[in-house]
Protein backbone atom coordinates (compact mmCIF):
# COMPACT_ATOMS: atom_id res chain seq x y z
CA UNK A 1 0.00 0.00 0.00
CA UNK A 2 1.72 3.22 -1.02
CA UNK A 3 2.68 5.93 1.98
CA UNK A 4 0.24 8.46 0.88
CA UNK A 5 -2.53 6.03 0.88
CA UNK A 6 -1.70 4.89 4.80
CA UNK A 7 -1.23 8.28 6.61
CA UNK A 8 -4.81 9.14 6.46
CA UNK A 9 -6.18 5.67 7.37
CA UNK A 10 -3.81 4.95 10.56
CA UNK A 11 -3.66 8.35 11.83
CA UNK A 12 -6.39 7.65 14.49
CA UNK A 13 -4.10 4.37 14.77
CA UNK A 14 -1.53 6.42 16.36
CA UNK A 15 -3.54 8.38 18.08
CA UNK A 16 -5.22 5.57 19.98
CA UNK A 17 -2.26 3.36 20.64
CA UNK A 18 -0.23 6.53 21.70
CA UNK A 19 -2.34 8.20 23.74
CA UNK A 20 -3.44 5.03 25.83
CA UNK A 21 0.66 4.86 25.86
CA UNK A 22 0.91 8.41 27.33
CA UNK A 23 -0.99 7.47 30.50
CA UNK A 24 0.13 4.20 31.41
CA UNK A 25 3.86 3.74 30.42
CA UNK A 26 5.89 5.02 33.75
CA UNK A 27 9.14 3.87 34.31
CA UNK A 28 11.79 6.19 32.16
CA UNK A 29 12.84 5.39 28.51
CA UNK A 30 14.03 1.68 28.96
CA UNK A 31 10.76 0.59 30.17
CA UNK A 32 8.97 3.24 27.35
CA UNK A 33 11.19 1.23 24.32
CA UNK A 34 10.05 -2.08 26.09
CA UNK A 35 6.23 -0.87 25.92
CA UNK A 36 6.82 0.37 21.99
CA UNK A 37 8.32 -3.01 21.06
CA UNK A 38 5.46 -4.97 22.72
CA UNK A 39 2.78 -2.64 21.10
CA UNK A 40 4.18 -1.98 17.72
CA UNK A 41 6.29 -4.62 17.01
CA UNK A 42 4.73 -8.04 19.21
CA UNK A 43 1.04 -7.12 18.94
CA UNK A 44 0.48 -4.71 15.92
CA UNK A 45 3.23 -5.52 13.80
CA UNK A 46 4.00 -2.03 12.22
CA UNK A 47 7.70 -3.02 11.37
CA UNK A 48 9.50 -6.07 11.88
CA UNK A 49 11.98 -6.36 14.85
CA UNK A 50 15.44 -5.33 12.87
CA UNK A 51 13.57 -2.09 12.09
CA UNK A 52 12.42 -1.18 15.48
CA UNK A 53 16.19 -1.88 16.04
CA UNK A 54 17.03 0.24 13.70
CA UNK A 55 15.12 2.89 15.33
CA UNK A 56 15.99 2.53 17.97
CA UNK A 57 20.12 2.74 17.23
CA UNK A 58 19.34 5.97 15.81
CA UNK A 59 17.65 7.30 18.78
CA UNK A 60 20.52 6.25 20.69
CA UNK A 61 23.34 8.24 18.75
CA UNK A 62 21.61 11.06 18.96
CA UNK A 63 21.30 14.23 21.70
CA UNK A 64 17.70 13.89 23.12
CA UNK A 65 15.28 11.72 24.88
CA UNK A 66 15.66 8.30 23.17
CA UNK A 67 11.94 7.25 23.70
CA UNK A 68 10.12 10.53 22.74
CA UNK A 69 12.46 10.07 19.19
CA UNK A 70 11.64 6.02 18.35
CA UNK A 71 7.71 7.36 18.73
CA UNK A 72 8.13 9.99 16.76
CA UNK A 73 10.05 7.64 14.64
CA UNK A 74 6.81 5.13 14.36
CA UNK A 75 4.22 7.65 14.20
CA UNK A 76 5.94 8.60 10.75
CA UNK A 77 6.38 5.29 9.86
CA UNK A 78 2.63 4.78 10.48
CA UNK A 79 0.86 7.79 9.52
CA UNK A 80 3.98 10.22 7.56
CA UNK A 81 4.63 13.91 9.61
CA UNK A 82 0.92 13.82 10.70
CA UNK A 83 1.72 10.62 12.70
CA UNK A 84 4.92 12.10 13.97
CA UNK A 85 3.10 14.85 15.48
CA UNK A 86 0.23 12.94 17.24
CA UNK A 87 2.89 9.84 18.29
CA UNK A 88 4.57 13.03 20.15
CA UNK A 89 1.61 14.66 21.58
CA UNK A 90 -0.15 11.97 22.57
CA UNK A 91 2.90 10.37 24.41
CA UNK A 92 3.76 13.40 25.65
CA UNK A 93 0.82 16.10 26.59
CA UNK A 94 -0.20 14.02 30.29
CA UNK A 95 3.04 13.70 31.76
CA UNK A 96 3.74 17.65 30.52
CA UNK A 97 -0.13 18.60 31.96
CA UNK A 98 0.39 17.40 35.26
CA UNK A 99 3.68 18.38 36.21
CA UNK A 100 2.91 21.91 34.67
CA UNK A 101 -0.26 21.86 36.57
CA UNK A 102 2.39 21.23 39.84
CA UNK A 103 4.77 23.68 38.75
CA UNK A 104 1.85 26.25 38.37
CA UNK A 105 0.32 24.94 41.80
CA UNK A 106 4.08 25.96 43.46
CA UNK A 107 4.59 29.23 42.11
CA UNK A 108 1.00 30.43 42.85
CA UNK A 109 0.59 29.23 46.91
CA UNK A 110 4.42 29.75 47.19
CA UNK A 111 5.62 26.39 48.21
CA UNK A 112 9.44 26.50 49.63
CA UNK A 113 11.88 24.01 50.51
CA UNK A 114 11.27 23.74 54.23
CA UNK A 115 8.29 22.23 53.94
CA UNK A 116 8.46 18.56 55.12
CA UNK A 117 7.07 16.90 52.36
CA UNK A 118 9.19 18.82 49.35
CA UNK A 119 12.41 17.88 51.63
CA UNK A 120 10.95 14.33 51.37
CA UNK A 121 10.72 14.42 47.70
CA UNK A 122 14.18 15.99 47.76
CA UNK A 123 15.26 12.79 49.41
CA UNK A 124 13.67 10.62 46.85
CA UNK A 125 16.06 12.34 44.07
CA UNK A 126 19.16 11.26 45.72
CA UNK A 127 17.58 7.19 45.52
CA UNK A 128 16.81 8.06 41.97
CA UNK A 129 19.78 9.57 40.50
CA UNK A 130 21.58 6.84 42.21
CA UNK A 131 19.77 4.40 40.94
CA UNK A 132 20.37 5.68 37.18
CA UNK A 133 23.64 6.21 37.69
CA UNK A 134 24.62 2.96 38.95
CA UNK A 135 22.45 1.03 35.74
CA UNK A 136 24.17 3.58 33.63
CA UNK A 137 27.62 2.97 34.71
CA UNK A 138 27.27 -0.71 33.97
CA UNK A 139 25.90 -0.55 30.35
CA UNK A 140 27.98 2.49 29.15
CA UNK A 141 31.23 2.59 31.19
CA UNK A 142 32.12 -0.61 32.19
CA UNK A 143 35.53 -0.96 30.45
CA UNK A 144 39.04 0.76 31.62
CA UNK A 145 38.65 3.46 29.41
CA UNK A 146 34.93 4.36 29.07
CA UNK A 147 34.88 4.31 33.03
CA UNK A 148 38.42 6.82 32.58
CA UNK A 149 36.08 9.02 30.46
CA UNK A 150 33.06 8.62 32.97
CA UNK A 151 35.22 9.84 35.48
CA UNK A 152 37.17 12.88 34.34
CA UNK A 153 33.86 14.41 32.84
CA UNK A 154 32.35 13.99 36.23
CA UNK A 155 35.11 15.52 38.08
CA UNK A 156 35.79 18.49 35.29
CA UNK A 157 31.81 19.67 35.69
CA UNK A 158 32.44 19.81 39.48
CA UNK A 159 35.88 21.82 39.29
CA UNK A 160 34.43 24.10 36.40
CA UNK A 161 30.45 24.33 37.07
CA UNK A 162 28.90 25.76 33.98
CA UNK A 163 26.66 25.05 31.01
CA UNK A 164 29.45 25.36 28.21
CA UNK A 165 31.50 23.07 30.35
CA UNK A 166 28.74 20.27 29.99
CA UNK A 167 28.84 20.89 26.27
CA UNK A 168 32.79 21.05 25.72
CA UNK A 169 33.44 18.21 27.86
CA UNK A 170 30.73 16.02 25.41
CA UNK A 171 32.28 17.48 22.62
CA UNK A 172 36.15 16.25 23.83
CA UNK A 173 34.54 12.91 24.83
CA UNK A 174 33.61 11.74 21.49
CA UNK A 175 36.99 13.08 20.34
CA UNK A 176 39.10 10.70 22.34
CA UNK A 177 36.56 8.36 21.23
CA UNK A 178 37.74 8.99 17.96
CA UNK A 179 41.39 8.63 19.17
CA UNK A 180 41.24 5.97 21.51
CA UNK A 181 38.24 3.53 21.25
CA UNK A 182 38.07 3.46 17.19
CA UNK A 183 39.18 -0.16 17.23
CA UNK A 184 37.41 -1.40 19.66
CA UNK A 185 34.19 -0.75 18.18
CA UNK A 186 33.26 -3.74 15.54
CA UNK A 187 30.96 -2.85 12.80
CA UNK A 188 27.68 -4.47 12.53
CA UNK A 189 27.31 -5.68 8.63
CA UNK A 190 23.63 -7.12 8.54
CA UNK A 191 21.36 -4.25 9.52
CA UNK A 192 19.06 -3.84 6.50
CA UNK A 193 15.91 -2.83 8.65
CA UNK A 194 15.54 0.55 6.82
CA UNK A 195 14.86 -0.80 4.26
CA UNK A 196 10.92 -1.45 5.44
CA UNK A 197 10.48 2.25 7.19
CA UNK A 198 8.83 5.01 5.71
CA UNK A 199 11.70 6.51 3.58
CA UNK A 200 12.30 10.22 4.38
CA UNK A 201 13.32 12.73 1.68
CA UNK A 202 16.90 14.21 1.43
CA UNK A 203 15.18 17.51 0.77
CA UNK A 204 13.43 16.66 4.37
CA UNK A 205 16.14 15.94 6.23
CA UNK A 206 18.50 18.61 5.15
CA UNK A 207 15.76 21.15 6.01
CA UNK A 208 15.46 19.38 9.49
CA UNK A 209 19.41 19.90 10.03
CA UNK A 210 19.72 23.23 8.36
CA UNK A 211 16.72 24.80 10.65
CA UNK A 212 18.12 22.80 13.83
CA UNK A 213 21.29 24.49 13.76
CA UNK A 214 19.50 27.97 12.51
CA UNK A 215 17.73 27.35 16.03
CA UNK A 216 20.55 26.35 18.15
CA UNK A 217 22.37 29.40 16.96
CA UNK A 218 20.34 31.96 16.04
CA UNK A 219 18.31 31.37 19.51
CA UNK A 220 21.44 31.74 21.29
CA UNK A 221 22.61 34.86 19.57
CA UNK A 222 19.49 36.45 20.07
CA UNK A 223 19.54 35.32 23.95
CA UNK A 224 23.10 36.93 24.05
CA UNK A 225 22.69 40.47 22.20
CA UNK A 226 18.70 41.00 22.37
CA UNK A 227 17.79 39.06 25.89
CA UNK A 228 14.32 38.92 27.04
CA UNK A 229 12.36 36.10 28.36
CA UNK A 230 11.29 34.35 25.32
CA UNK A 231 14.32 34.23 23.42
CA UNK A 232 16.61 33.55 26.74
CA UNK A 233 13.89 30.67 28.12
CA UNK A 234 13.65 29.46 24.14
CA UNK A 235 17.65 29.00 23.88
CA UNK A 236 17.89 27.68 27.25
CA UNK A 237 15.53 24.54 26.73
CA UNK A 238 16.52 24.08 23.09
CA UNK A 239 19.82 23.56 24.24
CA UNK A 240 18.91 21.16 26.39
CA UNK A 241 17.01 19.16 23.96
CA UNK A 242 19.71 19.59 21.18
CA UNK A 243 22.99 18.84 24.00
CA UNK A 244 21.98 16.36 26.43
CA UNK A 245 22.94 12.43 25.02
CA UNK A 246 21.50 9.50 26.97
CA UNK A 247 18.07 11.11 27.49
CA UNK A 248 16.22 10.07 30.63
CA UNK A 249 17.95 11.26 34.00
CA UNK A 250 20.71 13.01 31.82
CA UNK A 251 18.38 15.87 31.39
CA UNK A 252 18.95 17.03 35.09
CA UNK A 253 22.72 18.57 35.19
CA UNK A 254 22.15 21.03 31.86
CA UNK A 255 18.48 21.81 32.85
CA UNK A 256 20.14 22.68 36.36
CA UNK A 257 22.51 24.54 34.89
CA UNK A 258 19.95 26.67 32.46
CA UNK A 259 17.66 27.22 35.20
CA UNK A 260 18.80 27.26 38.71
CA UNK A 261 22.10 29.08 38.23
CA UNK A 262 20.36 31.82 36.62
CA UNK A 263 17.91 32.12 39.51
CA UNK A 264 14.80 31.13 37.00
CA UNK A 265 13.61 28.32 39.71
CA UNK A 266 15.24 27.59 43.39
CA UNK A 267 16.57 24.66 44.28
CA UNK A 268 14.25 23.37 46.37
CA UNK A 269 11.66 23.97 43.49
CA UNK A 270 13.84 22.25 40.91
CA UNK A 271 14.88 19.26 42.78
CA UNK A 272 10.84 18.86 44.22
CA UNK A 273 10.05 18.95 40.60
CA UNK A 274 12.41 16.62 39.32
CA UNK A 275 11.17 13.76 42.28
CA UNK A 276 7.73 14.83 41.19
CA UNK A 277 8.66 13.82 37.65
CA UNK A 278 9.23 10.14 38.48
CA UNK A 279 5.57 9.72 39.67
CA UNK A 280 4.06 10.42 36.32
CA UNK A 281 3.97 8.48 32.98
CA UNK A 282 5.73 9.30 29.80
CA UNK A 283 9.14 10.95 28.97
CA UNK A 284 11.02 12.28 31.83
CA UNK A 285 11.79 15.67 29.87
CA UNK A 286 8.58 17.33 30.42
CA UNK A 287 10.64 17.91 33.78
CA UNK A 288 10.82 21.01 31.76
CA UNK A 289 7.35 21.87 31.64
CA UNK A 290 7.14 22.22 35.49
CA UNK A 291 10.37 24.50 35.01
CA UNK A 292 8.38 26.61 32.76
CA UNK A 293 5.09 26.54 34.93
CA UNK A 294 7.23 27.80 38.08
CA UNK A 295 8.97 30.52 35.95
CA UNK A 296 6.57 31.66 33.52
CA UNK A 297 3.43 30.33 33.86
CA UNK A 298 1.47 28.69 31.52
CA UNK A 299 2.92 30.13 28.58
CA UNK A 300 6.74 29.35 30.29
CA UNK A 301 4.98 25.76 29.82
CA UNK A 302 4.45 25.74 26.94
CA UNK A 303 7.02 27.37 25.58
CA UNK A 304 9.73 25.16 27.38
CA UNK A 305 8.06 21.77 26.14
CA UNK A 306 7.80 22.69 22.34
CA UNK A 307 11.62 23.96 22.59
CA UNK A 308 12.94 21.10 24.81
CA UNK A 309 11.20 18.72 22.64
CA UNK A 310 11.82 20.30 18.57
CA UNK A 311 15.24 19.42 18.48
CA UNK A 312 14.36 15.72 18.48
CA UNK A 313 11.92 16.10 16.05
CA UNK A 314 14.70 18.01 13.72
CA UNK A 315 17.25 15.32 13.91
CA UNK A 316 15.16 12.10 13.77
CA UNK A 317 13.65 13.28 10.49
CA UNK A 318 17.54 13.54 9.69
CA UNK A 319 19.08 10.76 11.31
CA UNK A 320 15.91 8.32 9.40
CA UNK A 321 17.07 9.55 6.22
CA UNK A 322 21.32 9.64 7.03
CA UNK A 323 21.56 6.73 9.30
CA UNK A 324 21.16 3.81 6.59
CA UNK A 325 24.33 5.48 4.82
CA UNK A 326 26.19 6.22 8.27
CA UNK A 327 25.35 3.59 10.65
CA UNK A 328 28.30 1.18 9.80
CA UNK A 329 30.72 3.80 10.30
CA UNK A 330 33.22 2.82 13.14
CA UNK A 331 34.41 6.77 13.50
CA UNK A 332 30.80 7.11 14.68
CA UNK A 333 30.40 4.08 17.04
CA UNK A 334 34.06 5.32 18.90
CA UNK A 335 32.56 8.67 19.40
CA UNK A 336 29.27 7.95 20.44
CA UNK A 337 30.64 4.82 22.93
CA UNK A 338 32.74 7.95 24.36
CA UNK A 339 29.91 10.65 24.62
CA UNK A 340 27.50 7.62 26.11
CA UNK A 341 30.70 7.26 29.15
CA UNK A 342 30.83 11.31 29.61
CA UNK A 343 26.88 11.56 29.89
CA UNK A 344 27.19 9.11 32.89
CA UNK A 345 29.98 10.97 34.68
CA UNK A 346 28.08 14.30 33.88
CA UNK A 347 25.07 12.90 36.21
CA UNK A 348 27.64 11.29 38.55
CA UNK A 349 28.69 15.21 39.06
CA UNK A 350 24.88 15.63 39.56
CA UNK A 351 24.29 13.09 41.97
CA UNK A 352 26.86 14.84 44.35
CA UNK A 353 25.40 18.59 43.33
CA UNK A 354 22.80 19.62 43.89
CA UNK A 355 21.11 16.02 44.58
CA UNK A 356 23.18 14.82 47.34
CA UNK A 357 24.32 18.22 49.07
CA UNK A 358 19.90 19.12 49.09
CA UNK A 359 18.69 15.73 49.66
CA UNK A 360 20.42 14.50 52.52
CA UNK A 361 20.68 17.16 55.26
CA UNK A 362 20.20 14.53 58.57
CA UNK A 363 19.52 10.89 59.30
CA UNK A 364 15.88 11.21 58.92
CA UNK A 365 16.32 12.14 55.28
CA UNK A 366 19.21 9.89 54.46
CA UNK A 367 16.62 6.82 55.57
CA UNK A 368 13.74 8.14 53.50
CA UNK A 369 16.58 8.32 50.48
CA UNK A 370 17.86 4.41 51.36
CA UNK A 371 14.43 3.48 51.57
CA UNK A 372 13.67 4.56 48.11
CA UNK A 373 16.40 3.48 46.56
CA UNK A 374 15.62 -0.07 48.02
CA UNK A 375 12.08 0.28 46.67
CA UNK A 376 13.79 1.08 43.62
CA UNK A 377 16.28 -1.04 43.33
CA UNK A 378 14.88 -4.47 44.95
CA UNK A 379 11.26 -4.43 45.04
CA UNK A 380 10.72 -3.12 42.12
CA UNK A 381 8.29 -0.66 42.95
CA UNK A 382 6.65 1.58 40.56
CA UNK A 383 8.31 5.35 40.26
CA UNK A 384 4.78 6.93 40.97
CA UNK A 385 4.81 4.72 44.30
CA UNK A 386 8.66 5.74 45.46
CA UNK A 387 7.45 9.85 45.41
CA UNK A 388 4.16 9.35 47.05
CA UNK A 389 5.98 7.68 50.01
CA UNK A 390 8.69 10.04 49.98
CA UNK A 391 6.53 12.88 49.99
CA UNK A 392 4.59 11.36 53.30
CA UNK A 393 7.73 10.25 54.75
CA UNK A 394 9.03 13.54 54.66
CA UNK A 395 5.36 15.58 55.49
CA UNK A 396 5.65 13.10 58.58
CA UNK A 397 9.36 13.12 59.53
CA UNK A 398 10.91 16.26 58.20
Amino acid sequence: MKAEETSGRYLGEVIRSFGVLGVTAFGGPTAHLGYFREEFVARRAWLSERSYADIVAIAQFMPGPASSQVGMALGYHRAGWAGMLAAWVMFTLPSAAILATFGLLMSTYAVDGDQGWIRGLLAAAVAVVFHAVAGMAGGMANTRLTATIAVIAGLIVLTVPGPLTHVAVILAAGVAGVLLLRGSVSENGDDDGLDEIRPVSSRAAVTGLVLFFVLLVGLWLGAATVGGDLLTRASAYFQTGALVFGGGHVVLPLLEQQTVITGWVTQSQFLAGYSAAQAVPGPLFTFASFLGAVDGGMWGAILATVAVFLPSALLMTAGLHFWGRWRHSPVLRAAFTAVNAAVVGLLGAALWDPVLVHGVTGVASLSIAALCWLGLATWKLPPWSIALFAALAGWVLL
